[in-house]
């Protein structure tokens, strides 16, 4: 490790000392910077010395021919081209890297490329690729270095949902592309959902002429109406088994294998449409599932339902030669088996104590298929549930619970954990950011991951395989917005996956993808690397301190607190801004005389209970409000989109305390409520604000209803109480819960919550 620090420090001498910068990503095994340049133009060779590496050169020929229109030409190893100024790729069996490791030399007067394997070449050539400079065109000077380079994990993969939203083969072919040049070597395609049904199989044509048309879509996010609204418009798509014998080719050519996703027993209502005999209820008359979310339809399983699904393996098998096929296995609801006599009667036969052990009988059955068939199953963490099968591989997702308890039963594992893999989630302000399932998911929360859980042993972390990205397309009607949620936050999972353990450092990190990111050129990905974000501290006598923080460290800060737009001449950030009353800042990025995408606008509101102490007379869940500062830490929740400045209070009535600290004028107290009626967020009944000197005897109580109409879109409720010339030390604010949802509600009889923001006292 020691060795590698030197490199990496040798490294940022030579940034200093030449034009030339290298920003790679991953960052290698093993990197020194030299003295010089290779200059590549038209005239430049790539020389190969063996024929089974030639469509690896002619792969790489024709991506540097796209990125700056420089034709290489290549051919094949001669005496005379070998004094040449040259590109050379070299297979050398002693090489003892592994199968995608290599060596690269450059030098003023050759480029050499070393591995034992077409694969290992192959990111050696992705390597030569970023060290053009981006932006070149005609001829280019690529840094002079000498890299030892291998994996981390053998694992490294991107997974895309197509049952959601159908995306066009051209743009797999783009996201495979991606995933190779970030050294990425598995696709994981979703092709199965409630939603729709994306791959076509011969023996049942239904399964595409019905199950991959879906008649319409939610409007706005899940939770945003009541009751929720459709948009009317026919979602329909897939592949057939051309353009997937034509992708799959597509991928072996960047070392990518492409491992089918089949989804059972659940997420199986395209497929019950189209073949309702499969589903427990074949009289219910299944459609194409045009809501987001589970389905409670799920595969039956009979003999009927795995001949079908032995069919469509069948020809999934032909198609994808990969080892691995992903079944699913996740967030399989229980209630049609539960109310299913067959399955039942089939549970007592085969001693099954519950419905978990199906779901493992179930499982079992399609992995002994397939384990026939020369294949192994992958499946989501609920396949350990009931018993996992015997060789399958878990594919972590709740957390790193379902890793870490498979690696110990000496089963292999993948880590995408929803916290930290899942690209679905918002990288930035969600008031101002596209449309989402929910969650944050910062650039650097993700580059921060670390795969290996610490509770694993030596021995039981060679389990682990590797790590994945997802990337579910609820949100993502397009390819554009697929490519705006996943990049650059797939190129952080990409190095994390690749770069040894213990080295990752995410301001160099952020450094050279910011030098990467023109190399995207085509891509619509996410400026979000610079972002400001905001936090607020104590200040003395009642001010408000405002931090301020970016990733980018090249950039500065410059902002303004009277509401007009920053520019180059206004104030830089230097340290926390101090307020002496309600403000909006607003802030911008800035380098070299230019503004470089990074904004903040948020108002901070400063009033008499601003970080004061509060307790509550009712407890609460222990999530909703960890430290007991959210109602006066001076920040409002802006959006019901997210709920990060939120207090939930869930299935009680709240009793809250503020502390002023001393006998004050009390003229106003102002609240805001969530009204999410769809996800059991009830505004509350009624709402007492009451006011007290000694924190005993509280007098000037108001009481009022909160109204609303329970239809309609999510909204944020305020509640102000006016005291006029009041005086006091304590603030108590009582919400009565609005009990449990409505006869006519999907969640009829169960208990709601509410959610509350900043306690303003003026």
């Amino acid at each position: 490790m020691k060795h590698l620090l030197f490199l990496l420090l040798l490294s940022s001498t030579v940034f200093a000392q030449s034009e030339n910068e290298y920003n790679l990503i991953p960052f290698p095994a093993r990197f020194s910077g030299q003295n010089g340049q290779f200059s590549l133009s038209a005239t430049t060779r790539i020389v190969v010395s063996d024929p089974t590496v030639k469509a690896v050169a002619q792969t790489f020929a024709s991506q540097v021919k796209a990125a700056t229109g420089i034709t290489l030409t290549v051919a094949s190893a001669s005496p005379a081209l070998a004094k040449g100024a040259n590109i050379f790729f070299t297979l050398n069996k002693k090489l003892t890297l592994g199968d995608e490791g290599y060596k690269l030399t450059v030098t003023p007067t050759r480029v050499l490329a070393e591995a034992s394997t077409p694969k290992g070449l192959f990111y050696a050539a992705q390597t030569i690729r970023q060290l053009i400079p981006a932006g070149a065109s005609s001829t280019a000077a690529l840094p002079a270095c000498a890299i030892t380079d291998k994996p981390r994990f053998g694992y490294r993969g991107l997974m895309l949902d197509v049952g959601r939203h159908f995306m066009p083969v051209a743009f797999v072919k783009k996201f495979i592309d991606l995933m190779a040049m970030h050294k990425q070597n598995t696709f994981h395609w979703h092709l199965t959902e409630d939603q729709g049904w994306r791959i076509e199989i011969k023996k049942y044509p239904k399964l595409t002429q019905i199950g991959s048309k879906r008649a319409e879509s939610i409007v706005g996010q899940y939770y945003q109406n009541y009751p929720q609204q459709f948009d009317g418009k026919p979602v329909s798509g897939f592949y057939t088994q051309e353009e997937i014998k034509d992708v799959v080719r597509y991928a072996q050519s960047r070392f990518v294998t492409i491992i089918p996703e089949i989804e059972m027993p659940g997420h199986a209502q395209a497929a019950l449409a189209a073949y309702p005999e499969l589903g427990c209820d074949p009289a219910k008359g299944y459609q194409v599932f045009t809501k987001w979310g589970v389905s409670e339809d799920v595969y039956c399983p009979s003999e009927k339902t795995f001949t079908f699904l032995q069919d469509v393996l069948t020809e999934v098998i032909a198609l994808f030669p990969g080892k691995y096929i992903h079944i699913g296995g996740d967030e399989c609801p229980k209630t049609a088996w539960k109310q299913s006599a067959f399955c039942q009667e089939l549970m007592k036969k085969n001693n099954l104590k519950d419905e978990h052990e199906l779901q493992s009988y179930f499982i079992r059955r399609v992995e002994k298929f397939l384990n026939s068939k020369g294949r192994s199953i992958i499946g989501w963490d609920e396949i350990l549930e009931g018993g996992l099968a015997p060789n399958a591989t878990v594919m972590s997702w709740r957390g790193t619970e379902g890793g870490i308890a498979a690696a110990k039963q000496k089963h292999n594992v993948i880590m995408t954990p929803g916290g930290t893999c899942y690209l679905d989630h918002y990288q930035g302000n969600p008031a101002t950011e596209p449309l989402a399932i929910g969650g944050y998911l910062p650039l650097d929360k993700v580059y921060g991951y670390e795969p290996m859980p610490t509770e694993l042993t030596d021995a039981e972390q060679k389990y682990v395989l590797g790590v994945q990205g997802n990337i579910w397309t609820e949100y993502m009607p397009t390819s554009e917005s697929v490519e705006y949620m996943a990049f650059p936050r797939a190129i952080a999972l990409a190095e994390i996956g690749w770069m040894q353990a213990g080295t990752h450092n995410f301001e160099d990190f952020s450094q050279r993808l910011k030098n990467h990111l023109p190399r995207l050129k085509n891509v619509n990905y996410a400026k979000r690397l610079f972002d400001i974000t905001a936090s607020t501290q104590a200040g003395d006598q009642g001010q408000i301190q405002v931090v301020l923080k970016k990733l980018d460290s090249d950039s500065r800060i410059v902002y303004t607190t009277n509401g007009k737009e920053p520019n180059e001449q206004s104030p830089e950030y230097i340290g926390p801004i101090t307020l002496t009353k309600t403000t909006t800042i607003r802030a911008k990025t800035w380098t070299g005389g230019q503004p470089t995408g990074g904004q903040l606008t948020q108002t901070f509101v400063l009033h008499k209970g601003k970080n004061k102490p509060y307790t509550y007379g009712t407890p609460l869940d222990k999530y909703s409000d960890p430290k007991s500062s959210k109602l006066t830490d001076g920040v409002r929740g802006d959006t019901p989109r997210s709920r990060q400045e939120w207090v939930n209070v869930y299935g009680n009535d709240m009793d809250v305390t503020l502390d002023l600290g001393n006998v004050t004028s009390v003229t106003k107290v102002s609240l805001n409520f969530l009204k999410v009626i769809l996800e059991k967020g009830f505004p509350p009944k009624s709402v007492e604000i009451a006011l007290s000197k000694d924190g005993s005897d509280f007098k000037e109580a108001i009481a009022q209803p909160v109204v609303y109409e329970l239809n309609g879109p999510w909204a944020i409720l305020p509640v102000v109480a006016d005291f006029k010339t009041a005086r006091a030390r304590y603030v108590r604010i009582r919400a009565k819960n609005a009990g449990v949802c409505p006869p006519e509600h999907p969640n009829a009889g169960e208990k709601t919550w509410f959610s509350i923001d900043e306690i303003v006292v003026e």
